[in-house]
């Protein structure tokens, strides 16, 4: 997995399905719905099925994807 990318928001937080599409790790907000859905995502090392998860600066988001493992930060 390479590192993690730091995405910057516009806000003090951002839903986890808005952050995937932001950060390129779902291609729409289907997808996300389909990877959180799938228990393709985690949080903090933590696998969320929650697509509405209010997400932080600092949380850290890994997607696992048939390419491999991409993450993100919310910067």
């Amino acid at each position: 997995m390479s590192s993690p990318t730091e995405v910057p928001i516009s806000d003090d937080i951002i839903r986890l399905g808005q952050f995937l599409k932001l950060a390129g790790l779902a291609e729409s907000g289907t997808h996300a719905r389909d990877l959180v859905a799938d228990g393709e995502v985690a949080v903090n090392g933590e696998t969320e099925t929650r697509r509405g998860r209010q997400l932080v600066h600092g949380d850290h988001v890994t997607v696992s994807l048939p390419e491999g493992d991409e993450a993100a930060v919310v910067a």
